[in-house]
């Protein structure tokens, strides 16, 4: 599904074949889940393959290192043009970009003394998300934001992630939505989640989220469409049965949702300021106007 014996990786320096790639069995990051990455999207667009927002990506990833005491001292600059060389090498456009950071051999709880770049790629033209979304609210809450990072993009934070994705399934639901320490609405298992009351979106305060990119843009979105935005705290019971709601993230881009625990969002999507959104989401990416 993500490579063939003729996709191309970059791992510590070099572009190799990914069937040819290894993994150091004593490495801190397989035994800990101590690694950063990102989730990136490249796109056709009229002006050839874009990557949407490499900048801000690479940004977050090098943020996320630091947070984590993991050394690693690529640029932005570099970062992004490794990718675009990846890209060519695999003739990838419409593609997603999975940039992961890992550490050298060490069995001891102290920070990284080495770590490895390896960036890997394969075609995704579609998101990972199917709209009108059934989801429900989780027995998972969101890590305690006093005992991590979770403003940094970490492999080990995952695990809740699936979790509570899984459970969601195991009981006929699409996906999760997680709740915080004080039970007030986080995120999906790998989303922003945002709602519609009234023409005015809500999503929740930064605290105990991951604050995405496609979060920032949707705000950029509204910005330009002069539609409302509030981020806030609230509780499941406050989204139950709102106009709208949806998901969104780098992979899954702008998802609709179609209820949360079994009660459904009350107007057609294709009336929701959020439709409007998600139209606008899709021409950005293409480097369209709004």
């Amino acid at each position: 599904m993500y490579y063939n014996d003729d996709t191309v990786i970059y791992f510590d320096g070099n572009f190799m074949k990914a069937k040819e790639a290894g993994m150091d069995l004593y490495g801190q990051s397989l035994h800990y889940g101590y690694s950063v990455f990102e989730g990136i999207k490249s796109y056709s667009t009229e002006h050839g393959t874009k990557i949407f927002k490499a900048k801000e990506h690479y940004e977050r990833l090098k943020r996320s290192a630091e947070l984590m005491h993991i050394p690693f001292d690529y640029s932005v600059d570099q970062l992004t043009e490794l990718t675009y060389e990846l890209l060519e090498l695999n003739g990838f456009t419409d593609a997603y970009i999975r940039p992961l950071v890992t550490c050298s051999p060490n069995m001891s709880l102290s920070k990284g003394q080495k770590s490895y770049l390896s960036l890997l790629a394969w075609e995704w033209n579609n998101g990972y998300l199917a709209d009108k979304m059934k989801i429900m609210t989780s027995p998972f809450q969101r890590p305690n934001p006093k005992a991590f990072k979770v403003e940094a993009k970490v492999g080990g934070h995952y695990v809740n992630s699936i979790l509570a994705c899984q459970d969601a399934k195991d009981k006929g639901y699409d996906e999760a939505l997680v709740l915080d320490e004080n039970g007030n609405v986080a995120e999906s298992s790998g989303a922003n989640v945002f709602y519609e009351k009234d023409g005015t979106l809500y999503t929740p305060a930064k605290g105990s989220i991951l604050p995405g990119i496609t979060r920032q843009t949707v705000f950029e979105i509204c910005n330009e469409l002069n539609i409302p935005v509030k981020e806030t705290f609230f509780k499941p019971e406050e989204m139950r049965g709102a106009d709208a709601a949806f998901f969104c993230g780098t992979a899954a881009e702008i998802v609709a949702l179609d209820s949360l625990d079994d009660v459904a969002f009350s107007k057609k999507w294709e009336d929701t300021a959020s439709e409007k959104v998600q139209q606008a989401y899709l021409k950005l990416v293409r480097v369209l106007s709004l």
